[in-house]
């Protein structure tokens, strides 16, 4: 077994390899392939680790820098793990004049994570953002597509419960 299959095989499970060989295979030989592939490849195993671009590289025979290059270049692609719910704090002026940084803060001593990062549960990634253009509901969170509005530290853990 090579090293890269190692690799696989720690990160995820032997349906989810399986997935993966399925979604290159359909893509094999098409030209403009390699997104398709990395797109489902992202939704079937969450991200995509060195090991998964090893593997897409070689089986659609590409340089490794090629498919490392579509992967850092498009803010879609993620090489670290995310959570099954991602929890947007907007810092936009409005938000953060009324909360949001205070907002920021609870979240992350709530989670014990940074800005960033993903929960060891990867139940969820937090992640701050400019503008929701929902200005007046500010501050506001958005969890997956979920937009709470007016929030205040104190109404953190009780919005949470609902994704836990």
């Amino acid at each position: 077994m090579k090293a890269e299959e190692n690799e696989l095989l720690n990160d995820f499970t032997p349906e989810q390899i399986a997935e993966l060989d399925k979604i290159i295979k359909k893509h094999k030989g098409k030209p403009g392939g390699l997104i398709p592939v990395l797109e489902e490849a992202q939704v079937a195993l969450g991200f995509l680790p060195m090991s998964v671009q090893k593997k897409i590289a070689q089986e659609l025979n590409l340089p490794l820098s090629r498919v490392y290059g579509v992967v850092t270049f498009y803010s879609f692609f993620t090489m670290t793990p995310r959570g099954k719910h991602t929890v947007r704090v907007c810092l936009g002026t409005a938000c953060y004049v009324r909360g949001g940084k205070a907002l920021a803060e609870t979240l992350e001593k709530e989670f014990g994570i940074k800005e960033g990062e993903t929960t060891p549960d990867r139940m969820f990634t937090l992640e701050t953002i400019r503008c929701l253009g929902a200005c007046g509901l500010g501050p506001v969170v958005v969890v997956d597509e979920d937009v709470h509005g007016r929030m205040k530290p104190s109404k953190v853990k009780e919005m949470l419960v609902q994704y836990r």
